[in-house]
């Protein structure tokens, strides 16, 4: 069950038998209830089962060079694993770096597209609701952690979940942080056996992380260019009615004469529709040359000059939040995009988005150098859309995708996130035979050295706390240390006995194995960079070796334990 407001009592969390609590229960639940607004949304957190993905453990990533496309280093990460697992290791790494997050979670319909404790949650579930909402507030507090200041979420949603989902937003992003609920037309057509009012739309909330967002204009388009089809000396205009809809008996001030220029004939508007501009407003438009008596000067009727430099916004349009599908593709365009290119895998993944939709949001969002998260990737569209808007505007975009295996007992070799989601990108980046059997040019070439369409593929494993200092392996400490400096990721070079990455700022180094070998490559590299900061296991041991100012050491996996749990929530 939901709560949306409190009216007494310990605002939902306590049941009616109290005296199960202890004295200091008591006294801790009515400080937590004084200390809460009386309006919000409430949920049964306590009666639900908690997540397992709700633990102390410590996440590490595992590279797997086999299913990475292009070559190192890489700039884009597919992440396979809980997206819990992988955003608390994104905090790590990323933390305020993201411009633009969007998202497509489960939207909690019954219909096994939810699973919690690695079990579907069913329509009759009583706590259905509350284990979703648990489920998104995990998450979404991460991600919160995630955007940069100037950064934007979104997130789609049907009707089972909108409302909850709204309050939710409110009190992760703050109300005053809410941007709109875009309305997306999913359907082109309605079904005419619905039992009641057949559902036609989706939503998507939109919440800026601050107040500082700015969104972009979206392109105009060229139908409306077209309108703008005259020019003279003042510049290129369109051409719009001098008239209005008005009678002459309900706007007399609008029935009068005007003056054909180059006949010197009067000119009377009908009385059912006369002129829509006063004859002071007429008078300033004669003198400044707005008005049109066409091509050869002779028309016997005028029209207005519209200058396409007296646009407030000439560059673009302001986006609004009905999204048609003739603008933005629906629900069959999607299942068609992903059946194009992976026909063997579409029963796996039947709920996928329109690249189109996608590239609305990236419009609105990002700018070309914008890094995007898809937390709940699914086939992998926005990969698809970062790719192909890259591509349109010679941007370089990064992606960082997670989706899970989706694995169940009945499923145990489902892969969701290597077979469709990854696979997708990998053919949408160096090109793919679609379904009639023709070849379909990729989205990567020259991008895949120019502006980094290649990506690494990766595992999320949980590593317990207490057993960190034996169970890290050096390639999980120098992903990790990659993307915390560098933000890409290059493969570990065994044969090497220091790893080196260039920073702006300087270098920066990771010592699997303390040597005297390793001295005098650690101090030439200072040498070269001027700055290094070098992560070892024996830090004190390098730092009486090197006596350098321009050198800082950081111990491992001590600095990357206390990272990880930095702004950690309870």
């Amino acid at each position: 069950m939901v709560v949306l407001w409190r009216c007494c009592g310990i605002g939902g969390c306590m049941a009616d038998h109290y005296d199960d609590y202890t004295r200091e229960e008591l006294i801790r639940l009515l400080r937590e209830r004084d200390r809460k607004p009386k309006f919000g949304l409430v949920w049964e957190r306590d009666e639900i089962e908690h997540e397992k993905a709700i633990n102390d453990d410590f996440v590490a990533l595992d590279f797997d060079a086999g299913l990475s496309c292009g070559a190192a280093p890489f700039r884009n990460l597919i992440i396979e694993g809980d997206n819990f697992d992988a955003l608390r290791f994104l905090r790590m790494t990323h933390a305020g770096k993201v411009k633009c997050i969007y998202i497509d979670p489960p939207y909690n319909t019954g219909n096994r597209d939810f699973i919690y404790n690695d079990r579907f949650i069913d329509k009759e579930d009583a706590y259905k609701h509350s284990k979703w909402l648990e489920f998104m507030y995990r998450r979404l507090e991460l991600a919160k952690e995630l955007l940069a200041e100037d950064g934007v979420i979104f997130v789609s949603i049907d009707d089972n979940e909108v409302f909850n989902l709204g309050l939710l937003m409110n009190r992760v992003f703050g109300e005053n942080n809410f941007i709109a609920d875009c309305i997306w037309q999913k359907r082109y057509s309605s079904s005419n056996d619905h039992k009641t009012i057949a559902p036609m739309h989706e939503y998507i909330l939109v919440y800026q992380a601050s107040g500082v967002w700015n969104r972009n204009l979206l392109p105009r388009e060229k139908d409306k260019d077209r309108q703008y089809r005259f020019q003279d000396d003042f510049g290129i205009f369109r051409i719009s009615d001098y008239t209005c809809n008005k009678s002459a008996e309900e706007r007399p001030n609008l029935y009068y004469p005007i003056i054909q220029p180059n006949t010197n004939q009067e000119v009377w508007p009908k009385k059912t529709r006369i002129w829509a501009y006063s004859k002071e407003e007429h008078q300033r438009h004669v003198q400044e040359c707005l008005i049109y008596w066409g091509k050869d000067g002779l028309a016997a009727t005028p029209s207005f000059k519209r200058y396409k430099r007296s646009l407030k916004n000439a560059d673009g349009i302001v986006p609004n939040t009905w999204w048609a599908f003739e603008e933005v593709g629906h629900t069959d365009t999607a299942k068609k995009e992903l059946l194009d290119i992976l026909s063997e895998h579409t029963t796996t993944f039947s709920t996928p988005k329109p690249v189109r939709l996608i590239e609305r949001i990236l419009r609105i969002a990002t700018k070309p150098g914008d890094l995007v998260l898809d937390f709940f990737a699914g086939s992998g569209t926005t990969a698809h859309a970062v790719l192909k808007l890259n591509q349109e505007d010679g941007g370089n975009r990064r992606f960082i995708l997670v989706s899970n295996t989706e694995a169940t007992a009945d499923a145990p070799d489902k892969n969701l996130c290597r077979d469709v989601c990854a696979e997708r990108v990998r053919r949408v980046i160096t090109g793919y035979r679609n379904k009639k059997g023709e070849w379909v040019e990729g989205l990567g070439g020259d991008l895949l050295k120019t502006r980094g369409a290649s990506f690494a593929y990766l595992r999320a494993r949980r590593i317990p706390a207490e057993t960190i200092l034996s169970q890290i392996e050096h390639e999980q400490v120098w992903t990790a240390l990659q993307l915390i400096h560098t933000e890409t990721l290059a493969p570990f070079d065994a044969a090497a006995l220091v790893q080196r990455a260039e920073t702006e700022n300087g270098a920066m180094l990771y010592v699997p194995k303390v040597a005297e070998a390793v001295i005098e490559i650690l101090e030439q590299a200072i040498h070269d960079a001027g700055t290094a900061v070098i992560y070892s296991w024996q830090p004190g041991w390098l730092n009486q070796q090197i006596e350098d100012e321009r050198a800082s050491f950081q111990a491992i996996p001590q600095f990357l334990v206390n990272r990880f749990n930095l702004g950690a929530r309870t």
